[in-house]
């Protein structure tokens, strides 16, 4: 059987920028996607901590430090709103119960720190 399970998460990230007119998607600065094991165009859920919405779309590569939201997604977020990025992977249950998933935690410019 398997299970969904956290792959990996960018805690608390600062939305820079939500832009309407773009085809959809979030941006992310290219240091935060590799250091949050992502991929482009992979899936991810965000969690606006500023007013609850939880919704899905996928990453693309942004400038150093951004997260914008794009199209549809910029209307649930203001920048501003602090945000967790989450990805999800499926696998086994006795491989889940084993694994550990990639969190970055970042300050409020968008910058890794240790935790």
């Amino acid at each position: 059987m398997n299970i969904e399970i956290l792959a990996s998460k960018i805690h608390r990230a600062v939305v820079t920028d939500a832009n309407l007119n773009y085809v959809g998607s979030i941006s992310i600065g290219e240091e935060l996607i590799k250091a949050a094991n992502l991929i482009e165009n992979q899936k991810v859920e965000i969690l606006d901590i500023n007013n609850g919405e939880r919704f899905a779309t996928y990453v693309i590569k942004g400038k150093k430090g951004e997260i914008c939201l794009n199209g549809a997604a910029a209307r649930k977020v203001c920048v501003g709103d602090v945000v967790i990025i989450v990805a999800y992977a499926s696998m086994k249950f006795k491989k889940a119960k084993k694994f550990k998933p990639t969190i970055v935690h970042v300050n409020n410019k968008n910058e890794i720190i240790k935790e």
